[in-house]
């Protein structure tokens, strides 16, 4: 999602990250177009849901492969210093984040003057911080969590660069373990074994820079990449359904990025787009376009889909089968326009992302 993390500085071969950071883009945009109706079981028509499940089930990837792309660029690089690393990417993030940051907040105060709420300058103040605090928006979540990940890359990608494939494997087969026993029907009968170490998202980048070094012949056959992306997407998509009908309002936790069916379909797309694209030309204009712009349409994103509502455009405006996908791709460009256009003004691409 970082458009700092340019393929071009890497190497020709990793035209495919381009094709792959812009199908995951657009891949978040449809997951949080889809969620509206996905989240709400029993309120919206079980047609609605279903459609809203299966888009929401299909896209869970998204984040994953984020990560992974980010495992893959930075673990592949090496930096002088801790320091240098951290000037290079944490303050390259933090600076659109917090621009981008303060307009969802300027929006949620803009709705209290509008309600007639009476907030003081105080009120005010105290919203601000709770809402940098806690996230100005649902979405960005995210850039809590790379801020967080980029903070532990430095040791990690020392401990990477001096280890072999196989010690990687080693790490990534343990984590592996941890997102299986966080299942109760698991859990249960599992050793008290402290894995927190290797628990996490943390996994993630590891396992994109593991799979970008890795060429076996098992890991390029395409017939078991779609078994792995058509497995986990059911699993998510039927394991949402049963505990949706149990009523016991947890149908949700399938869509976590942490579990084995996300993971499967994460491992899936990856390698898909890796051994499918690894060696094509370089990519179109508009997709480099797309990929450049990438962070800062996902930190606006969600603002351009609450306008796009506010106009009459959103997941049902017409049948959601086509309306899901068609209001995605108009956030996508949308979003795009927006970033490029800030990118142009002056200082604009410090705070545009």
């Amino acid at each position: 999602m970082n458009n700092n993390e340019n393929t071009n500085t890497i190497q020709e071969e990793w035209y495919w990250i381009d094709y792959l950071r812009v199908f995951a883009t657009f891949g978040v945009i449809l997951l949080h177009t889809a969620a509206p109706l996905a989240n709400q079981y029993g309120i919206v028509s079980n047609y609605d849901w279903w459609i809203g499940n299966i888009y929401n089930s299909i896209t869970r990837f998204c984040v994953p492969v984020f990560l992974m792309i980010s495992g893959a660029l930075i673990f592949s690089k090496t930096y002088n210093s801790t320091n240098d690393f951290l000037k290079k990417r944490v303050s390259k993030i933090i600076v659109p984040f917090l621009f981008w940051s303060m307009i969802y907040i300027a929006r949620g105060i803009f709705f209290k003057f509008r309600s007639g709420e009476d907030i003081t300058t105080i009120d005010v103040l105290k919203f601000i911080f709770l809402k940098l605090v806690t996230g100005a928006s649902v979405h960005l979540w995210y850039v809590y969590l790379i801020i967080g990940l980029y903070l532990f890359f430095p040791i990690i990608g020392k401990w990477i660069h001096g280890s072999s494939l196989r010690d990687i494997r080693y790490f990534i087969i343990i984590w592996i373990i941890t997102i299986f026993v966080q299942l109760p029907f698991i859990n249960s009968y599992f050793p008290k074994i402290n894995l927190l170490y290797f628990s996490g998202y943390i996994g993630y980048p590891i396992l994109g820079y593991f799979l970008s070094k890795t060429n076996g012949s098992f890991w390029k056959k395409n017939g078991f990449q779609l078994l792995f992306f058509l497995i986990g997407s059911l699993i998510t998509i039927l394991g949402a359904y049963f505990m949706a009908i149990q009523k016991t309002g947890k149908y949700q936790s399938f869509y976590g990025y942490l579990t084995p069916n996300v993971l499967l379909t994460s491992i899936a797309i990856f390698l898909l787009f890796k051994n499918r694209l690894s060696f094509k030309s370089n990519p179109p204009a508009l997709l480099l376009f797309f990929s450049k712009y990438s962070y800062g349409i996902y930190l606006v994103h969600l603002l351009v889909l609450w306008i796009l509502r506010m106009v009459g455009v959103s997941q049902n405006f017409i049948n959601p089968i086509i309306g899901i996908p068609m209001t995605s791709l108009w956030c996508l460009v949308f979003s795009a326009l927006i970033i490029w256009t800030v990118n142009k003004m002056p200082m604009g691409k410090y705070i545009s992302g």
